[in-house]
């Protein structure tokens, strides 16, 4: 019994999130003979969660009235990156995002709107029913109908280049452990980043673990990454996960599921209270308009926990909460389950919540010193009072009082959704050597290619990291004719 129909492809996508599915689709539909793997026994990855996708110039936009100069984004992004970014590889990604959008919507993903987030620009384009549905419900479909086949519970374990030019791939069936080669004459590697990859993690970052909650697939185990560097790819542009700030860390739920609750999102996804492991502030809460400054904030700490007041729960019950963070968390929603959700977190006794009737046996609970912890609530009670925050300058409208009991206080890590970075690619997603030079027929798309972040992920332009991937994937796919 054989794992593939086949034993030569014109191409082997490795991965099958946005980027893979994009390079498949697109390689199909101009005639290849497309094989597309997915170790896992479900497609599309960490790109199911997401959102939207980044664009300039869509018609989408057009529709709106909405202009955003591409060169004005390009230059943020880049300086955002501290040059880290490549400016080349930014420039074909913006001059082609419209497009990639069309193409989307062509391939029959349904945009529902475009919006901004923060304080950035009106370039996010919100699909209906997020990434899942666009890779399930139109391009994987699609692919499979066009005659593209599709191995799940099927590895990519070892990559081997031919003197003739073409790829040899030895594929391993992660039911049984059988191995089998077939042979390509393009590879296109779009697996995922490696944020489900303790060891490559602790190598290739300085991340504290123990604190990061990788809220994802669980697939990114760095599988591209290391056939790409097993032929001599270039390292290039590990060491970035893209934070989003205060999440709960709660033993007995997947972490993707904590995204919608209500709870999780007060504690660590509003411009609330946060105190050290010294029961002292240490920075304008109000960070978490950027979730990845917020995430970078959290770490300069070795403990943080939030506190509520029972007086802040009823209010985002009756107001909603105070600040937007994208599509899950809108501003504004009225928070009628937080308290549901509290006392059942408190009668569960999860390892993450602290309820008491004061402040002074919160800290009991909490191990916090008591007469700082009281200190800062009085000093923040004060700034709340004037409406002045005289130590971090955190916004009026954000500073709400800590005063009526009961009191909870919630112990934060914090959250990641996918490492970025790892290959070093030209602009047409090339894998390039040690030396610079391009080795042919050999692709990286999405998480597994660099160059498009510096240290922290840029959320002021939304959707950047999934637009990039479908994006990445379709344009290896395009250029890859040339091998065929």
């Amino acid at each position: 019994m054989t794992i593939a129909a086949k034993d030569k492809y014109d191409v082997v996508v490795v991965g099958s999130g946005a980027a893979g599915q994009a390079a498949a689709l697109t390689a199909q539909e101009n005639g290849a003979s497309v094989l597309l793997l997915e170790k896992g026994r479900t497609t599309g990855g960490s790109a199911n969660y997401s959102e939207g996708i980044f664009a300039v110039g869509s018609y989408l936009q057009k529709e709106k009235g909405i202009e955003v100069s591409g060169t004005d984004v390009l230059k943020e992004e880049v300086e955002y990156s501290k040059y880290k970014a490549d400016s080349r590889i930014w420039r074909k990604y913006v001059d082609t995002s419209a497009e990639n959008v069309q193409w989307l919507a062509n391939e029959g993903v349904v945009f529902e709107r475009v919006q901004a987030m923060g304080a950035g620009e009106a370039t996010w384009h919100i699909y209906e029913g997020f990434g899942y549905g666009a890779i399930h419900k139109a391009l994987e479909p699609k692919f499979l109908k066009l005659g593209g086949e599709l191995l799940t519970s099927t590895a990519a374990v070892a990559l081997k280049l031919n003197e003739d030019g073409s790829k040899t791939i030895t594929l391993r069936n992660e039911a049984d452990s059988t191995t089998e080669d077939v042979t390509a004459k393009v590879v296109v590697l779009a697996a995922g980043g490696y944020l489900n990859n303790k060891e490559m993690m602790a190598e290739e970052t300085d991340y504290d673990l123990s604190r990061m909650i990788p809220v994802s697939s669980g697939k990114g185990t760095g599988d591209g990454l290391r056939l790409g560097w097993s032929v001599g790819g270039r390292k290039y542009g590990t060491g970035m996960a893209m934070l989003f700030g205060g999440y709960l860390d709660d033993p007995d739920q997947p972490y993707f599921k904590m995204m919608s609750s209500q709870m999780n999102v007060a504690a660590g996804q509003q411009p609330l209270l946060w105190v050290n492991e010294d029961g002292e502030r240490f920075v304008d809460e109000s960070v978490i308009y950027n979730f990845s400054y917020a995430g970078n904030a959290l770490y300069t700490q070795n403990e943080v926990y939030s506190i509520l007041d029972t007086g802040v729960i009823e209010k985002m019950a009756k107001d909603g909460n105070y600040m937007g963070l994208g599509v899950y968390v809108e501003r504004g929603d009225k928070m009628d389950k937080l308290a549901a959700e509290i006392d059942q977190a408190v009668a569960d006794k999860k390892p993450f919540i602290f309820k008491a009737d004061t402040i002074e046996e919160l800290a009991e609970k909490t191990g916090l010193p008591k007469d700082q912890l009281t200190a800062t609530i009085a000093r923040y009670n004060g700034f709340a009072a004037k409406g002045e925050d005289e130590d971090f300058g955190k916004e009026a409208d954000y500073l709400v009082a800590v005063e009526k009991g009961p009191f909870y206080a919630f112990k934060l890590n914090i959250g990641a959704f996918c490492t970025m970075g790892g290959l070093k690619v030209n602009v047409n997603n090339e894998v390039k050597d040690e030396k610079g030079k391009v080795i042919p027929g050999l692709y990286a798309a999405g998480n597994d290619a660099s160059g498009l972040t510096g240290d922290t992920y840029g959320p002021n332009m939304p959707g950047t990291c999934a637009g990039y991937a479908f994006y990445s994937g379709r344009n290896a796919a395009l250029d890859a004719q040339k091998y065929l």
